[in-house]
This record gives structure tokens, C-alpha cells and sequence, in this order.
């Protein structure tokens, strides 16, 4: 059984989820906390309840230009997109792209990304993503080596 710190901490992450992820992940995030407190004893489910650890409200979001779902089943499948992006200064640009990661900031979330075109690790502004087509081709690296690169490269450690 969880103690009563971890159900603190899962339902602190969960409700950071709910209110500051996309709208599919927002609404998974609290179904996952209704089964979880579902499990819990009567106690335990009442002190998750009366929890006073609360998500303050954060600066707006940036809309996303495209639905993160797509995003998140192309990286959980190891499978390239087709991107229409717009840079900083609005120049358009296509790209395939092979997606591993996904990072919800306070404002922002980026897609991570190896990019064909450039031949390297690219980080990819989701509100800059004009549209996104999933392709059926798998990328020819694994996800996790992919991760494990980029966290070395950027001085990530790994978790």
C-alpha cells in the first residue's frame, strides 16, 4: 500500500497534469487519479481528498498547433512524423522527423526530435507545429538510445 507522503506526491503530479498538460492527457491524468483513489482504503482516499498540496495556476499556455496526441503515439510507436513547422521569425519549413520525447514546461511544450533534414537532434515548439502526419515507416534507432543521447548531449542526467 501507497504511504501517505506517496499519495501526496501522485496526487500533486497528477493534478500538475490535469490542469498544465493537452486536453487527452489532462483528462487521462484524472481518470488515473478516480482509479487510484477507487483502490485506496476509505482513510487513505479521504486524506487524498483533503489534500493541501495544491498546483497554483501558471502563465498561460502557448496554444499547440497540433494535436499532442498524435505526437505521443508516434514516440511510444518509434514511428516518424511529417511536420510542417514554422521557425521563430514565422519562415515555413517541412521536415520528417522522428519523435522521442515530449517537454511540458510551465508555457511552452517542445517536441524532441531526430530531424532528417538536418541530420541531428532538434527540439520542435509544439505552438510552432502547423500540421503533423503520422507515417506508417519506423525510425531505425530505438527511442531509448535516441534519449539517451540527447540527455548526454544537453548534460541531462539520466532518472
Amino acid at each position: 500500500m501507497f504511504a501517505e507522503e506517496e499519495i501526496e506526491a501522485l496526487a500533486l503530479g497528477i493534478r500538475w497534469v490535469a490542469d498544465r498538460a493537452d486536453g487527452a492527457l489532462g483528462a487521462a491524468a484524472q481518470n488515473a487519479l478516480a482509479k487510484i483513489a477507487a483502490v485506496l482504503p476509505p482513510d487513505l482516499r479521504d486524506r487524498m481528498d483533503a489534500s493541501a498540496l495544491l498546483v497554483g495556476p501558471g502563465e498561460p499556455i502557448v496554444g499547440d498547433g497540433v494535436d499532442l496526441a498524435v505526437v505521443r503515439r508516434a514516440i511510444r510507436g518509434e514511428r516518424k512524423l511529417s511536420i510542417a513547422y514554422r521557425d521563430r521569425d514565422g519562415a515555413p519549413t517541412e521536415r520528417i522527423v522522428w519523435p522521442f520525447a515530449l517537454g511540458f514546461f510551465d508555457r511552452l511544450r517542445v517536441m524532441v526530435a531526430w530531424c532528417e533534414l538536418r541530420g541531428a537532434i532538434r527540439h520542435f515548439r509544439a505552438d510552432r507545429i502547423v500540421s503533423v502526419t503520422a507515417l506508417e515507416a519506423r525510425y531505425p534507432r530505438r527511442r531509448q538510445a535516441l534519449l539517451k543521447e540527447w540527455r548526454e548531449a544537453e548534460g541531462i542526467p539520466a532518472r
